[in-house]
C-alpha cells in the first residue's frame, strides 16, 4: 500500500505511477494531445521527482478515450505537484475545455517491474 512516505525501489530508483483518464469527442480528438504537448509536460518537467510520462488514447464508443500515466520518483514528489490529497486530479482549466469528462481522483501504482 502507497504510504505519504512510500519510496519504491526498483534497481536503485523509485518509481511510481499515475494514472488518470479522460474523454473527448471525436471532433475534438487532437484538442487535448495538444494540450498536453505544449502545456502539461513542460510543467511537470520542472517539478523535482517527476520522471516522465505517456499518453495514449483509444476509440470508446462514440468518444476518444485519454489515458495519461505519469511516472515519479516518490509520493513527496506527487504532493509538490498534486498538494495534500494526492488522489485528487490536477485538471487545467484547458484541459476541462478540451474534454467532456474526465475523472476526478486518480491512482497510483508502485512499479514492480521495469523492463
Amino acid at each position: 500500500m502507497l504510504t505519504p512516505d512510500s519510496h519504491i525501489s526498483i534497481g536503485g530508483s523509485h518509481m511510481i505511477i499515475r494514472e488518470w483518464r479522460g474523454r473527448a469527442s471525436s471532433p475534438q480528438a487532437d484538442v487535448y494531445p495538444k494540450h498536453f504537448r505544449e502545456k502539461v509536460i513542460p510543467e511537470l518537467s520542472r517539478v523535482a521527482g517527476f520522471a516522465g510520462a505517456q499518453l495514449s488514447r483509444r476509440q470508446l464508443n462514440d468518444k476518444i478515450e485519454f489515458l495519461v500515466l505519469t511516472r515519479w520518483r516518490s509520493m513527496d514528489a506527487i504532493r509538490a505537484f498534486a498538494g495534500k490529497d494526492v488522489e485528487q486530479a490536477v485538471v487545467e482549466p484547458a484541459a476541462v475545455a478540451a474534454l467532456i469528462e474526465f475523472d476526478s481522483r486518480v491512482r497510483h501504482y508502485e512499479v514492480v517491474e521495469d523492463v
